[in-house]
């Protein structure tokens, strides 16, 4: 452990052990600026971490956050975002690989008074037509290249933040977290601003097999709709449930738009039309659920998706996660 005060937290969460986290660390152990960072592991329990010594000697810091058995994602990021020592935290993902100058540019861009930064995200499992479709769902609008600059809405689990903003939030942050795209509208209707940073790149992982993404998108629209409409008046959650069947038209709409931006595979389009209709269906039954009916046990549920990404992505761990071949 360096020791000095770091200048980004980056906050990983295990459900287990360290295991299941180690992709992930070893792409932030190279990063150009590993000494400046601190990691925040959020586990059940410290012991089942083992922080070796060349682990806290490449960061600024290591700390690890234990919660005992928890079962939301939400629940423990803001676990380990109270915990963060530096003045910027960052979340990231057991299925997200940061390339190395990731920290670096968030850390860079941080400097000037944005709230929320965001890396650009490319497809770590590129073969499969499904992860295709799963990943255009999720992160499309941010898809490599996308151009520099403000924006509305950054990726979820792999944004930064400056963490006073986030603290403000006290006993909601929790549930602020639920969905970003929540949290997202709300900085920005209290005057922040967001902001898109090219330099920071990561490779996402995303499911390739039919059977785990079917319940997955289900637990995850009714999720974002009960987050998006939890101070709703009823009357107003009807509505959009009653007008939650036009969805998947729009957002092929947009997904056709955003592949359509230069320096993107516009050729993809017609051969994953199928996959993404199937994928807004089932999305679409989950928002209609979430409007009309709350979360239920909805984020529960998700979050036995949330790790392992591996099992579901027809994947061979080794040579994908090499990012710097670019």
């Amino acid at each position: 452990m360096k020791g000095g005060t770091p200048e980004m937290s980056v906050v990983i969460v295990t459900p287990d052990g360290y295991e299941t986290i180690r992709q992930t660390v070893e792409h932030l152990r190279a990063q150009t600026v590993k000494d400046r960072l601190e990691l925040v592991i959020v586990a059940p329990s410290a012991t089942q971490i083992g922080v070796t010594d060349s682990l806290q000697h490449d960061f600024s810091q290591v700390r690890i956050v234990a919660v005992g058995e928890f079962q939301s994602i939400a629940q423990a990021h803001a676990a380990g975002i109270r915990q963060a020592s530096a003045p910027v935290v960052v979340l990231a993902e057991d299925h997200s690989f940061p390339e190395g100058g990731w920290a670096e540019a968030l850390i860079e861009r941080h400097r000037q008074p944005w709230a929320a930064v965001g890396p650009v995200v490319r497809n770590a499992n590129p073969v499969s037509l499904l992860s295709w479709a799963d990943f255009l769902l999720g992160y499309g609008p941010w898809l490599e290249p996308s151009p520099a600059g403000e924006i509305n809405y950054l990726p979820g689990h792999n944004s930064s933040y400056k963490r006073a903003l986030l603290m403000e939030y006290d006993r909601e942050l929790e549930a602020m977290l639920e969905a970003e795209f929540v949290l997202h509208g709300d900085l920005q209707a209290k005057g922040h601003r967001l902001y898109l940073e090219p330099a920071a790149r990561t490779a996402h992982l995303n499911f390739a097999r039919l059977a785990p993404w079917m319940p997955y998108l289900l637990h995850a629209g009714r999720a974002f709709a009960a987050a998006r409409a939890r101070s709703w008046a009823r009357s107003r959650r009807l509505l959009y449930a009653a007008g939650a069947p036009l969805i998947p038209l729009v957002r092929l709409w947009r997904i056709r738009a955003e592949l359509r931006r230069p320096g993107r595979p516009a050729d993809l389009w017609p051969r994953v039309v199928p996959a993404l209709a199937v994928g807004l269906v089932v999305d679409t039954i989950g928002q209609v659920l979430g409007y009309a009916l709350g979360a239920g046990k909805a984020s529960r549920k998700l979050f036995a998706f949330e790790f392992h990404r591996d099992r579901y992505a027809n994947w061979d761990r080794h040579p994908a996660p090499h990012l710097e071949h670019r």
